[in-house]
């Protein structure tokens, strides 16, 4: 059976491909985090894991080939806080230490699957993986675009060289704005839908930010996708070791934030037997708030995104992503069963 290794295994991508793998009966993985945040230990705790390494340990055990024979590392650790200006920290987080893992897989062998992020497209309204359309607006998503703009250039700009089999494969996911279980130690950088769903139990009304960016209140437009569809596709991958490159990994659509709003509220209302209500009738009833625009997000603020899929699919990968009503109502009946 396969050595996985997963990095940021505690977080909320890296829980949920340790999840994926469990359901395919595979347990020999590795699990590695920065426990820190001891609170993140709960992601783990209901999957089967061979060994924990903390990531301070892990990058250099890696390379002197401590643990044996990996099949493939899916890296999702990172530092992933759109806010943090500590451009050297990013950097050593999202590059750096990438940069020495890549070196080390090729060295033993092992499959790269890493994440990226759509933040490398930053003021682009343009989302194809191309350098022309790469625009970071903040010091994450240019340490992100760093490591893949290294990729290209070990490996092509298409990544040929680990298509003609000169080297194992690597692949890059630039993950649009997830959603799902699992996200709950995110804090203020977990999705709108799990900050809504406390809001409405708290209150009884969710809240979005008014308008900007010639945008009306709520109807700022984002590529929500959902963690079953991010893991599904990862897993995709996994199964297809010819595949590589640096793909987009979004549902394809741009739905508003009040649609958002829209699934939760009906989705919370629906468990206290109420009927569902249209957008319209949600906002007069007072149950969406908007809220000033913060001065501290402008001009670093995406406000449409929306993932183009061709070089997705043109790998042969048919997976169909679920859209924000059905995705966000199998959040919402979750984070229910966890109360």
């Amino acid at each position: 059976m396969s050595r996985i290794v997963v990095t940021g295994a505690a977080g909320f991508i890296g829980s949920n491909i340790v999840q994926g793998l469990n359901a395919r009966g595979i347990d020999d993985i590795i699990a590695v985090d920065d426990l820190t945040q001891g609170d993140k230990f709960r992601n783990l705790a209901d999957l089967r894991i061979a060994d924990y390494v903390d990531s301070n340990d892990f990058y250099g055990m890696f390379a002197e080939g401590r643990f044996g024979q990996v099949e493939a590392v899916f890296h999702e650790g990172a530092c992933s806080d759109t806010m943090e200006t500590d451009g050297k920290f990013m950097l050593h987080n999202n590059y750096t230490l990438s940069c020495d893992l890549f070196h080390a897989c090729q060295k033993n062998g092992t499959r790269l699957l890493y994440a990226s992020s759509a933040a490398t497209y930053g003021g682009s309204d343009t989302f194809r993986e191309e350098p022309a359309f790469e625009r970071p607006l903040n010091v994450y998503g240019y340490s992100k675009l760093l490591f893949d703009q290294r990729m290209r250039r070990e490996l092509g700009v298409n990544f040929e060289r680990s298509l003609a089999g000169k080297t194992t494969q690597v692949v890059g996911f630039r993950y649009f704005n997830v959603y799902g279980p699992r996200e709950q130690h995110k804090a203020r950088m977990a999705s709108v839908a799990f900050h809504q769903f406390n809001q409405f139990a708290l209150d009884g009304k969710v809240k979005l930010f008014g308008a900007y960016g010639g945008y009306a209140a709520g109807a700022q437009m984002r590529d929500f996708v959902f963690i079953d569809d991010v893991v599904a596709v990862n897993l995709w991958f996994f199964d297809h070791p010819g595949a590589a490159g640096i793909f987009n990994l979004g549902s394809g659509r741009a739905q508003p934030f009040n649609d958002v709003a829209t699934a939760v509220v009906n989705s919370l209302r629906a468990h206290q037997g109420k009927p569902a209500l249209a957008f319209e009738s949600i906002v007069s009833a007072g149950l969406i708030e908007y809220v000033a625009f913060p001065d501290s997000l402008r001009g670093k603020y995406q406000c449409h995104t929306q993932a183009d899929l061709t070089a997705l699919r043109g790998t042969g990968c048919e997976h169909r992503f679920s859209d924000v009503q059905s995705g966000v109502a199998k959040y919402m009946n979750y984070l229910l069963s966890q109360t």
